[in-house]
Order: C-alpha cells, then sequence, then structure tokens
C-alpha cells in the first residue's frame, strides 16, 4: 500500500523538492501536504507549482504554548492522513508530546556527520574544529534535539579553502542524495544504514 508523506519546512524547500520529485512511479510512497509554519516560505510556492496541497500554521500567535502549537499543526494534517512525516528545513524543535506518537514514522534531515554537532551553525563549527570530514544525516525523531537512531550520512571532505558557504553548498548538493534515498529506503521497511561519500 503506498505511503502518505507530509513534508515540513520553513523556507526554500530545496530538500521538499527533491522529495517530493522522487516519489513518483513505483516509489512506495506519495506526498499529501506540505506544512510551514512561515507563510512567506518559497517552498510553499513550489509546493503548490508541483500540484501538492500546502498548509499554514503560524507560531507566533502561540507565544511560547509548543503544545498549542503541535495541536494546530495535528489539525492542520489530520484531514491529509499522512503515515510518515519528513523534516527538511522545519525550525521549529517539536516536543515529546507531537514526535512521540509519529516515533518510528518521522525523518529529519541535519547538516553535520550527527553525532557531531548537533543544532546550530554545523558548517561554522566544523571548520573551527579543523575536521577533515563534513556531511549530513538522516535520522528518525525523537524528542531530543538532533538525534534518534542514523538512517543514512552522506559525507564531503572539507577543503583548505572553504568558507561556511562554500561548505553549506556542498553539504546541500549531498542532502538532495541522501533524503531521497533514505526516504524511499525508509518506506520499504529497510532502517539499515547507508553511507554515500
Amino acid at each position: 500500500m503506498t505511503k502518505r508523506v507530509a513534508i515540513f519546512i520553513s523556507g526554500g524547500g530545496s530538500n521538499m523538492v527533491k522529495l517530493l520529485e522522487s516519489m513518483t512511479g513505483d516509489h512506495p510512497a506519495r506526498p499529501c501536504v506540505v506544512l510551514s509554519n512561515n507563510p512567506r516560505a518559497v517552498g510553499l510556492e513550489r509546493a503548490e507549482a508541483r500540484g501538492v496541497p500546502t498548509e499554514v500554521v503560524r507560531h507566533q500567535p502561540f507565544g511560547k504554548d509548543r503544545d498549542a502549537f503541535e495541536h494546530a499543526v495535528t489539525g492542520a494534517i489530520s484531514e491529509h492522513a499522512p503515515d510518515i512525516i519528513c523534516l527538511a528545513g522545519f525550525m521549529r524543535k517539536l516536543t515529546a508530546g507531537f514526535v512521540d506518537p509519529w516515533r518510528g514514522r518521522m525523518l529529519n534531515i541535519h547538516p553535520s556527520l550527527l553525532p557531531k554537532y548537533k543544532g546550530l551553525h554545523t558548517h561554522r563549527r566544523v571548520l573551527e574544529a579543523g575536521d577533515a570530514l563534513h556531511g549530513c544525516t538522516v535520522h528518525e525523531v525523537t524528542p531530543a534535539l538532533d538525534d534518534g537512531p542514523i538512517l543514512g550520512q552522506a559525507q564531503v571532505p572539507v577543503l583548505p579553502d572553504d568558507t561556511e558557504g562554500s561548505l553549506a553548498a556542498r553539504v546541500l548538493v549531498q542532502e538532495h542524495r541522501l533524503y531521497p534515498t533514505v526516504l524511499e529506503r525508509f518506506v520499504r521497511g529497510d532502517r539499515r544504514q547507508v553511507l554515500l561519500t
């Protein structure tokens, strides 16, 4: 049976686009909705242009009441009946109250080789540390930040003249390869780690 995938974004949605493009032909999943907390997210237009329904739940009206925000998100996606959620640049930390019911059915992509460099500014931190390798990780989501079982990673070498921008651009290329690869395997029930180089 084809699985229904909801994708959460906050910005341009380049990873979302790659996921949408991958879910065709004999792929075992199809997108059912793209949700954003940012009504001006360019990714919403990109999803609509591809015929995918969109929903917006702004977080600002809820202030610090994360539970109320997440309740609204649940309401917004419920009519689309997703089986899986893919976080693709969704810049809101989700609480256990939202994550736990989706445990084992929610994926995230993070721009570092987890467990290194959880959180923000990963490219800067890699350069400051003098690491030789950087990359990205797709993992199952748990209530802990950038935690959960790792499903796949893609590596890039750190070059001597790299800046945050150049490094981020090369990692993004790998993100676009890794996320669709992992999602298809995940939907088919394959949770073995994949490594792209």
